[in-house]
C-alpha cells in the first residue's frame, strides 16, 4: 500500500466543467486534422496490420533518451519490482470513488511476451459494482522532469480497452503523473499532477489536465483541475497510438504541451496561475503511472458504470514508454516576444480564423489564410530584440514552401529560414537574426488549402 495520500484523481460531483468542454470534441478531417510531430508510432504500424512490437521512438530532433521500456519479459510474467512497484488496493481508498481493486496478480498486471504490458480489469459475481480487480502501477523512480531552461517529454504507445460505450461503462484508462515531492510530504495538488492520456466508458476519446494548487478550489479549479477537456481520439480503442507531454521550461512563460499521435492538441501556460502555485506543481521531477480504473466520479460525470452490460477483461495495452530530455541551450531557448503583440496577415479565411489568433497562446486558435499564394503572416514585437528560435505549430493546411523573415521598418525584409519542403506538424526552429517585425512568408501550400497557424511563436530576448 502507498504511503502517500491517493486523492489524485476527482470525485464525480467537481465534473461540471469537463461535461460544458466535451462540447468541445474535435473530430479529425482531412483538411483539420494535425500532422505528426514525432516518429512513426505503433498506431501507424497497426493500422497497417503489423502485428510486431514497435521500437522505442527516436529522439525529436534535439533531444536525447533518458529512460524506456518496451516491456521484453516473457508471457505471463509480472513487471521488475526494482523499477516498477505495484499500487495496490481497494479503489475506495484513491479518494476517486473507483471501485476496483487493485492487485499485484498476473491475472491482472502481466506482460505477454510478444512486447506488451497489459493492464486488466476483470469481474467475478453478479453485482456490476462489485467484484471487480484491475491494476496500477508505478515508476519507483521519481526523477523525470526538466531542469531551469530545459525540456522534457514523456511518451507512451497505448491500446486503450477495446471496448465502446455500448459495453465499456466504468472503463477509466490512464497514463499519467505526480510530483516526486508527493513522496516527501508535499500534499496533492500542491505537488502538481500531470494526466497525458484519460478516457472513459469507451468514449474513443483523450483528456489531458494539469493538478495544482490547493483543493477544493484554488486557482487551479480542483479538484477539476486546468485541462483540454475531451478531445477525439479515433481508433484508440483498437489500435496503438502515442500520448505525450513535454513541459518545456526553455521558454517564458513556460509550458506543458499536450500531444496525440505527435499533434499537440492543447497548451496551458505558466502564467494561467500564480508563480508560486506553478512552481510547485511543475518545477520539480516528477515518477509515471499507469492504471486501468473502474467506475468512479469522472466515469459518472459522463453517464456512469460499470453496469450489467459492462464487458469484463478488458485491456490496457502498453507498447513502450519513453523520456526524453532537451538541456537548457537547445533549440527552444528564450522568451515567447511574440504573444500578444499586433499580427497582421495577407488575407483571412473568415471571421473566425484571424491574424491574431496565431500569436494569443491559445491552441485552440488559428489563422488561416485564403486558398492561394503567396501568403504571409506578420507580428509587431514592438522593439527590435535578437531573435534564436521560431515555433509554428500548423494546422493540416500547413506551407510546404516558405521563409522566416525579419524587419527592422516593415518594409526591407531578411531570410532568416528557407524550405521547399516543410512537413507541417509543429516546427521547432533555431534560427539566428533580428529584428522588430518577423513573418512567415509561405509561397507553396502543401495542401488545396490555405495556409494555417495554431501558433506562431518568436522566441529571443
Amino acid at each position: 500500500m502507498r504511503l502517500e495520500p491517493r486523492h489524485t484523481r476527482r470525485p464525480a460531483g467537481l465534473w461540471t466543467a469537463l461535461i460544458l468542454l466535451a462540447a468541445t470534441l474535435v473530430p479529425t478531417t482531412a483538411a483539420h486534422a494535425a500532422e505528426p510531430l514525432l516518429a512513426p508510432s505503433k498506431s501507424a504500424l497497426t493500422r497497417a496490420g503489423a502485428a510486431s512490437p514497435a521500437a522505442i521512438p527516436a529522439p525529436p530532433p534535439g533531444f536525447s533518451l533518458t529512460w524506456s521500456d518496451d516491456f521484453t519479459g516473457a508471457a505471463g510474467t509480472g513487471l521488475n519490482t526494482g523499477t516498477y512497484k505495484y499500487d495496490t488496493g481497494p479503489g475506495s481508498s484513491f479518494g476517486t470513488g473507483e471501485i476496483e481493486t487493485m492487485t499485484n496478480s498476473t491475472a491482472n498486471v502481466y506482460q505477454d511476451g510478444a512486447g506488451h504490458l497489459v493492464l486488466r480489469a476483470l469481474h467475478s459475481g453478479t453485482d456490476p459494482r462489485s467484484g471487480w480487480t484491475s491494476g496500477r502501477v508505478e515508476t519507483q523512480s521519481a526523477t523525470f522532469g526538466a531542469p531551469a531552461g530545459g525540456v522534457v517529454m514523456m511518451q507512451a504507445s497505448i491500446q486503450q480497452p477495446n471496448v465502446t460505450t455500448a459495453n465499456g461503462a466504468g472503463y477509466w484508462p490512464a497514463f499519467w503523473m505526480l510530483g516526486s515531492t508527493l513522496r516527501t510530504g508535499t500534499p496533492w495538488p500542491t505537488s502538481g499532477e500531470v494526466d497525458i492520456l484519460e478516457d472513459i466508458n469507451g468514449r474513443s476519446s483523450v483528456f489531458g489536465t494539469l493538478h495544482c494548487g490547493t483543493n477544493p478550489g484554488g486557482p487551479c479549479n480542483e479538484s477539476t483541475g486546468l485541462g483540454s477537456g475531451e478531445r477525439a481520439c479515433t481508433g484508440c480503442q483498437t489500435g496503438y497510438h502515442t500520448y505525450a507531454v513535454q513541459i518545456d521550461r526553455s521558454v517564458s512563460p513556460e509550458q506543458i504541451r499536450w500531444y496525440l499521435d505527435g499533434a499537440n492538441y492543447f497548451t496551458l501556460s505558466a502564467n494561467r496561475v500564480d508563480a508560486t502555485t506553478w512552481a510547485n506543481a511543475v518545477d520539480h521531477p516528477f515518477f509515471i503511472i499507469f492504471d486501468l480504473a473502474m467506475g468512479g466520479g469522472f466515469p459518472d460525470a459522463f453517464g456512469g458504470g460499470p453496469n450489467a452490460a459492462t464487458v469484463s477483461g478488458g485491456q490496457m495495452n502498453i507498447d513502450n514508454v519513453a523520456v526524453y530530455n532537451k538541456p537548457p541551450g537547445g533549440a527552444g531557448g528564450g522568451t515567447n516576444l511574440s504573444q500578444g503583440k499586433p499580427t497582421t496577415a495577407s488575407s483571412i479565411e473568415a471571421v473566425g480564423t484571424p491574424a491574431a489568433s496565431a500569436t494569443d497562446g491559445n491552441t485552440g486558435t488559428r489563422w488561416s489564410s485564403a486558398f492561394s499564394d503567396p501568403q504571409w503572416l506578420r507580428v509587431d514585437l514592438g522593439a527590435v530584440h535578437p531573435i534564436n528560435h521560431i515555433l509554428l505549430n500548423w494546422e493540416a493546411a500547413y506551407g510546404k514552401a516558405f521563409q522566416l523573415q525579419t524587419s527592422n521598418d516593415g518594409s526591407a525584409w531578411t531570410t532568416i529560414y528557407s524550405t521547399t519542403n516543410g512537413a507541417g506538424g509543429v516546427q521547432d526552429l533555431s534560427v539566428s537574426g533580428s529584428g522588430r517585425y518577423v513573418r512567415m512568408n509561405g509561397t507553396q501550400r502543401a495542401t488545396p488549402y490555405g495556409y494555417s497557424l495554431w501558433e506562431f511563436q518568436v522566441y529571443g530576448s
